[in-house]
């Protein structure tokens, strides 16, 4: 039996379709969800949701924004602060992006804590678009 997912932003549904598998990115680490799990609400980070539409080999990425997740009856609800499929992201912004947040978080005055955390978010808002779109990060 399939999964049947859905992906939902404030201002739009990211994805919705059945599929035989999710990876989603919690804030305790990568989280599987399969047919027949049991119910679960947990809260999602920034990061990269992999979905495996049904019957397809290929993973589709999200990025997603933070929000939270609930599984119940082979039902998976996502609501986020925002999200885009990794097809719809040009890898090539993404990469720019991506690399002005890595220098912009290089240059926080470390005694400001607010400004480091800001940066910080946009970072891994940045990176998470940069992943989706097929961009690997340095580690």
């Amino acid at each position: 039996m399939a999964l049947t997912v859905r992906v939902i932003a404030s201002n739009k549904t990211v994805w919705e379709d059945a599929a035989d598998e999710v990876i989603l990115p919690s804030t305790t680490g990568q989280l599987g969800i399969l047919s027949g799990h049991a119910p679960l609400l947990s809260a999602l980070d920034i990061g990269v949701m992999q979905v495996r539409p049904q019957s397809q080999k290929e993973w589709l990425p999200i990025a997603l924004m933070g929000g939270f997740a609930e599984v119940e009856n082979n039902e998976v609800t996502i609501l986020v602060n925002g999200g885009d499929l990794g097809n719809d992201i040009d890898l090539k912004q993404a990469e720019s992006a991506y690399e002005d947040a890595e220098q912009r978080l290089r240059q926080v005055n470390p005694d400001d804590s607010q400004e480091k955390f800001q940066a910080t978010q946009a970072l891994k808002r940045a990176r998470a678009r940069f992943q989706a779109a097929g961009g690997m990060v340095k580690v």
